[in-house]
């Protein structure tokens, strides 16, 4: 090889090291990770979704509850990501209806209870990716996440951005971290209150689904003990949902959701 080419391969080394450096630096801020995760499945995320369920919680005193839950989300523009959870026996009609920013409550097909406190997890497993940026922030707001810190680690041998820390090793702020390649979230950190423990949330084994992806297990800890874990199976996507379903008001209707199931 003459000097001019052994140049030029050396440029063109230094210039791929500098390239792969690039992609490995994380995003200037928060607000960035979330426009990276957003355009990376623009007009592909499913808008609906349904799953069963398995879910284990733990007691103060260390015993454990498990029962059945059947979930359906949707994605409604001018309404955002809802979440309808039954829980139990369909007919008892019990559940939990939640959007980025309300709770509802239901027992036996009533609602007893309105929370004007949603749901931490909707902007950030369907919201991101539906919808404007400048929404998802503003959903997020309440987490108390600072998107002006983003760090860089590896969770569970793959990188990830942190978005709310400048590192791993802060253990302690709200906090959540992105698959730098699948553009999904794999981990959240939420402070509830000052001068309460950690809430401390793995979402893991991944499958593809309609154009996008979903978690089909969920830890929760909270001071490092489990809290609830959450195993999913029959998932479904890509089908019509009815907007009764996601009335709390017509919570009985949540028998007919089983009608029509799209495809998994």
């Amino acid at each position: 090889m003459t000097k001019i080419g052994s140049a030029c391969a050396s440029l063109a080394v230094v210039a791929m090291a500098s390239l792969n450096l690039a992609a490995q630096e994380p995003p200037a801020s928060g607000r960035e990770v979330l426009q990276r995760m957003h355009d990376a499945y623009a007009g592909k995320w499913y808008k609906t979704l349904t799953f069963r369920q398995q879910t284990t919680q733990w007691r103060p005193d260390g015993t454990q509850n498990v029962s059945g839950w059947l979930e359906s989300l949707r994605y409604a523009p001018g309404i955002g990501t809802q979440l309808r959870i039954d829980i139990g026996d369909l007919t008892a009609g019990n559940g939990v209806l939640y959007t980025a920013d309300s709770t509802w409550i239901v027992r036996a097909g009533k609602v007893t209870t309105t929370r004007p406190q949603g749901n931490e997890f909707l902007p950030l497993i369907e919201g991101v990716y539906l919808q404007p940026v400048d929404r998802t922030m503003r959903e997020l707001a309440g987490t108390g996440v600072d998107f002006g810190k983003v760090g860089a680690a590896r969770w569970e041998d793959r990188p990830v951005w942190i978005v709310g820390a400048a590192s791993s090793a802060d253990s302690t702020a709200a906090q959540f971290w992105v698959d730098v390649e699948r553009k999904v979230v794999v981990r959240m950190m939420l402070v509830p209150a000052p001068n309460t423990p950690v809430m401390d949330i793995h979402l893991g084994n991944y499958v593809p689904l309609e154009g996008g992806w979903l978690a089909t297990r969920i830890e929760m800890y909270v001071g490092g003990k489990p809290r609830q874990f959450e195993v999913y199976s029959d998932w479904r996507a890509g089908m019509d949902l009815p907007d009764a379903l996601f009335d709390p008001q017509q919570w009985t209707l949540g028998g007919k959701r089983e009608e029509g199931r799209g495809k998994g």
